[in-house]
Order: C-alpha cells, then sequence, then structure tokens
C-alpha cells in the first residue's frame, strides 16, 4: 500500500503543484500523475547560496504593483533603503502570520509594510502567489513546452490550527492569483508531512528499523508536530486497516515556531537599546535591521546544544550608530551595562558575544511551550498508547529543539525525517495524487446554528423569552451540528430543511456559529462567535408557494463545504458561505 508506485495517481490532470506558504519561507514542488512519487522542488538563489525556498518577502512598487518576491525583493529593498529611495514602496515580510494572529480576517483588513504604509492584505497573499504559480509553470514548461495552467492541480498548504476564515482567505486569495476554484485543495500541514513519511524508507527518517513508517502495524498512534517558521501544529495520527490514517485528536498549537525565537531576540536587543532606537532601526535604518535579523537566522540555524565556547553576531553601523546619539546611553557597550543583560553579553569588534549556554536561551521560551503542548497531549488518558514522535518543519531541523524534545520524552521515539523542511511541501503534492491518505477528522470546533424553540421556562432563562406570532421562544438557542472533539470520517453530512415561506423572498440567509465548548448553549455564550452567513439564492415563486430546501454541511474535508437542494424537485441551489465580511459589532 505504502511503497510509492504501488498505489496509482487519483488526480485527472497531468500534474500535482504544491504551494507550501510558509512565515519565513515558501516553495513549491511538483510531480507527474504517471509518476506521482518522484518529487521535484524549486531552487532559489540568495547570494552565493542555493535553497529549496526562498524568503517570504513582497516589494511592490510606488503604484502598488509587483515588483519583486523573495530573495529578489530583499536585496532591491535593501539597495533602495541604502541609497534612500525606498519611503515609496511598499516592502512586506514574514506576513502570514497575520492569518493566525488576525481574530476576524476579512476582504478589508491591512497589512503595514516595513515604513507602515497600508494594503490589503488579501492583495498581499494575491501577488505572492501569482509569482510562485508564474515561477511553477516556468519550470515546468522549460521541460514540457505545450504544458497549460489547467493541467495543473494545486495545493496549498495551511496549518491545521488555522480556523475557517483563514483558510477562505487563502483560497479566495489563490483564486484571485488565477487559480481556478476546481483546480485547488486545501491540506492541512501536518496532515502532509505525515503522509510524506508514510512513504519514506528507515534510512530518512532515521529509524533504527527497517520499515517505512507506513509499514508500522495497523492500530498504531503517533503525534506528528509540525514545527514551521510561524506555529507549531501538533496532532495525533492512527493507522487504520486500509492503510490511511485517522486523526486522533483535533489540531492544536500555538506561534511556537522559528519565528517565535527571533521574536526573543529582537525583544532582547529592544531591552538593551530601547524601544525608541529599536522603532529608529526598523523604520530609518531598515537595512540595517534586516541584515541584523538575517545575522541572527544564520547563528540560530547553526546553534549546537552542548557545545562549549561562544557565539559571535555582527552587529550593523546603524544600530551602533542609532545608540550613540541616544543621550542616557551613548553606546552600545554601555547600554548593555544599563540592561538587565549586563554580564551576559558583551561588546567586542563590531560583533556581540555570548556564551553558548547563554546563547541557547533565546530557543528556551519557544521550546517550553512546544514541550509543555506536547506533554498535555501525551498524558491524556486516550493516548497512553502513543510511542513515536513524529516532528517535521523547518524548526524541526534545529539540533536544539531535537535535543530537547529527545531528553525530556526519553521513553518515547522521536523520528525527525531527513529534509525535514520540505517533508509538508512533498508531502503536499502527495496529497494532490492520493487525497484519501487521510479517512477521518477531529473537529476543532463545535458548529452550529442559532434556533428559536418553544420558551421552557424549566431550562430557559427569562431574559432570552421573546414573542414570536403569539408564541413565547427562546432566542439565541445554540442547535449544533457537530461537537468539537468529534471524530468525522471524510464527507461526514448533517443536514436541516429549512423552508421560504415567502414567495418574494430571493434568498435564505442562516448564520453558522462556531464554539470552543463541547455543550454551548446560547449563540452569544462566551468562546462562540459567528463563523459567517450562508446564503441561498432562490427561483421566483408564483404567489402563495414555497419551498423546502434541504442545506447539508459537510464535514471531515481540510474545509467546510456546504450543498442545498430542493427536497421535492431534487434540484440543487448555488450556496454561498462567506466568511470573509466585515466583522459585525455582534457579541462573540
Amino acid at each position: 500500500m505504502w511503497k510509492g508506485g504501488s498505489v496509482r495517481s487519483k488526480c485527472r490532470k497531468l500534474f500535482v503543484a504544491a504551494i507550501d506558504f510558509g512565515t519565513t519561507y515558501p516553495g513549491y514542488a511538483f510531480s507527474a500523475t504517471s509518476d506521482w512519487s518522484k518529487v521535484l522542488t524549486s531552487n532559489w538563489t540568495g547570494g552565493k547560496v542555493v535553497t529549496l525556498k526562498t524568503p517570504t518577502a513582497l516589494l511592490l512598487n510606488s503604484d502598488k504593483e509587483f515588483q519583486a518576491f523573495g530573495y529578489e525583493a530583499e536585496d532591491q529593498y535593501l539597495d533602495l533603503a541604502r541609497d534612500e529611495e525606498h519611503e515609496d514602496y511598499y516592502f512586506f515580510h514574514r506576513f502570514k502570520m497575520i492569518l493566525h494572529s488576525e481574530k476576524a480576517i476579512s476582504r478589508k483588513t491591512k497589512l503595514k509594510d516595513a515604513t507602515g504604509k497600508e494594503i490589503e492584505a488579501i492583495k498581499v497573499f494575491e501577488l505572492s502567489i501569482k509569482y510562485l504559480v508564474g515561477d511553477l509553470m516556468k519550470t515546468l514548461k522549460n521541460s514540457y513546452p505545450d504544458l497549460k495552467e489547467s493541467d495543473v492541480e494545486y495545493v496549498i498548504t495551511v496549518p491545521a490550527i488555522w480556523d475557517d476564515r483563514s483558510k477562505q482567505f487563502m483560497r479566495e486569495a489563490a483564486r484571485e492569483a488565477g487559480i481556478e476554484k476546481s483546480s485547488l485543495t486545501i491540506v492541512l500541514e501536518p496532515e502532509a508531512a505525515s503522509i510524506h513519511c508514510q512513504y519514506l524508507p528507515a534510512k530518512n527518517l532515521n529509524l533504527s528499523t527497517s520499515k517505512y513508517l507506513g509499514e508500522l502495524a495497523v492500530g498504531t498512534k503517533y503525534l506528528v508536530a509540525d514545527l514551521g517558521g510561524g506555529t507549531a501544529d501538533i496532532t495525533v495520527h492512527h493507522k487504520v486497516d486500509d492503510g490511511s490514517l485517522e486523526e486522533m485528536r483535533e489540531a492544536s498549537g500555538g506561534p511556537w515556531g522559528g519565528k517565535s525565537v527571533d521574536d526573543e531576540f529582537e525583544k532582547y536587543i529592544q531591552e538593551i537599546i530601547g524601544e525608541k532606537s529599536m522603532q529608529e532601526l526598523k523604520n530609518a535604518c531598515f537595512d540595517d535591521y534586516l541584515e541584523l535579523m538575517r545575522n541572527f537566522e544564520f547563528k540560530k540555524r547553526s546553534a549546537k546544544p552542548g557545545k562549549e565556547g561562544n557565539t559571535h553576531l555582527s552587529v550593523p553601523l546603524g544600530l551602533v550608530n542609532i545608540v550613540k546619539k541616544d543621550k542616557s546611553r551613548k553606546s552600545l557597550e554601555k547600554a548593555i551595562e544599563m540592561s538587565p543583560h549586563a554580564g551576559k553579553v558583551t561588546f567586542e569588534n563590531w560583533k556581540l558575544k555570548w556564551k553558548n549556554e547563554d546563547f541557547l536561551r533565546f530557543f528556551e521560551s519557544t521550546i517550553k511551550k512546544i514541550k509543555d503542548h506536547i506533554r498535555t497531549i501525551l498524558f491524556d488518558s486516550d493516548m497512553g498508547n502513543v510511542e513515536t514522535i513524529l516532528m517535521v518543519g523547518g524548526f524541526a531541523e534545529c539540533e536544539v529543539v531535537q535535543k530537547s524534545v529527545r531528553e525530556s520524552f526519553k521513553m518515547k521515539r522521536l523520528v525527525v525525517p531527513e529534509d525535514a523542511g520540505i517533508s509538508v511541501l512533498k508531502g503536499a503534492v502527495y496529497f494532490g495524487h492520493i487525497p484519501d491518505a487521510i479517512s477521518r477528522r477531529t473537529a476543532r470546533y463545535t458548529y452550529g446554528i442559532q434556533s428559536w424553540p418553544a420558551f421552557n421556562a424549566t431550562k430557559h432563562p427569562e431574559s432570552k423569552k421573546v414573542e414570536v406570532n403569539g408564541k413565547a421562544r427562546c432566542k439565541d438557542v445554540f442547535f449544533p451540528y457537530i461537537t468539537k472533539g468529534q471524530h468525522l470520517t471524510v464527507g461526514y453530512q448533517k443536514s436541516q430543511i429549512f423552508q421560504a415561506l415567502n414567495p418574494k423572498e430571493k434568498k435564505l440567509e442562516c448564520a453558522i456559529y462556531i464554539s470552543d465548548s463541547k455543550d454551548p448553549k446560547f449563540v452569544d455564550d462566551p468562546g462562540c462567535h459567528r463563523l459567517g452567513v450562508l446564503v441561498i439564492p432562490l427561483p421566483d415563486l408564483p404567489d402563495g408557494a414555497s419551498i423546502e430546501l434541504e442545506e447539508s454541511m459537510i464535514f471531515g474535508e481540510t474545509e467546510l463545504q456546504i450543498q442545498a437542494k430542493d427536497i421535492y424537485s431534487g434540484r440543487s441551489y448555488e450556496v454561498q458561505l462567506d466568511l470573509l465580511e466585515e466583522p459585525s459589532n455582534e457579541t462573540d
């Protein structure tokens, strides 16, 4: 079942191409339907280095038109900044995290560039995806000149902890970038990595046995920790009889990727030079700020646990000059002496210097959050037989992370595949060929609608009592479709009948709600909020006529799907669930 060529691709197009839109580094990969396990990846040139991914950086000109992406965007903007010609340009860097941090993302959500200028976030994502698709097609056409975009099935990766709004935002940005709706699939990042590792032999998984991960016994459960640039996505998979995977626990996690370590470093520097100087570095000397963070990125990636000696980090001239202008600090040396970090770091020969053990403290907070979350999951009563931790993602390649996780979970087997940083990307290509590799998922929320049942004084509060057509009703009751933590087979369907009594109605509308609770009572309970509004366009009806529609919500996929049909004629209706409308002032 699990050995690459033994399963036929279910894709009807010539190629599957995946875009892993990472917080820090995106890239793409593809394979032909005829030989789908042979995955080819993108290559990018940054200076003298060729990498499989490129920085998440977008540069627009003064007219908000595309200028450059990736390494080219960084380099062009640095040149503009050094010549003080950057003010009219728009430079966006590591911007994906807005889809995690923004509570209610919408089409009107704005992103600030490096100098504080704003533009619609969806435009930034659209132009970035458009560039990646264009570069992908150029690569494919080098070998297949007659290939058309319609010959390619696209897969875009998203963190499993993203909500439905963020997924729809990504899909809409992709559509604006030119990808047809029917040609796009969304894949959850830990699922993609888990699928990829099913096909890797032991030598690529650093396993002591000769088995593929896919050849592990039916019934085996293992924890998947996808540690990327922005987020840590953690879930548990279970291998079932047909060789497919089931999600045993809803994906959870937080903003604990490699960028979190960068944030700790930036906070550290700010505690030395002060908030005002840090802002000046970002605004007036962004080229020096970017150089500082690049230098830290290099040291972060090369950090070794348990290694004696010192870590040296070059400091750009702009930072030193900014501190010199500070009347209280006057120099970087004095700024360090005045800071909480005196005695732990020095400034010598234009470099910051730490003992290696002190430098590794930048990792501590992030790694602790990851381990605490893994521990919470493993200590759950239902997870007692989880013996393996599969760790993937760019941050999983960090030896500091690996050593800490291995030492904290000595009774578990830690599996880190070779090239863990592109495991999600390659697995996304696999998912495009074998979408049934995941057979069951777990609901992250309780989904439902607002209902108005007959008022019952024994269970309904008086404050919710209203009169409708002469009858006492209870307003705002949460009518659940599925419950948080519920195991859902792919395509699980839950239906409800709606009736349009007024022949002049042009559409039916129904608000969809979600809750963090397993048993919400009302749609305005804490932890509940409106996800979006379901809109069903209606045909013209003669006077006195009515129509009854069966509205079905389909769960268990990577995205929520909606269908509606006339229960008498069987006619299907177009359904829209708009999750990206501007947030209302409703109670959450």
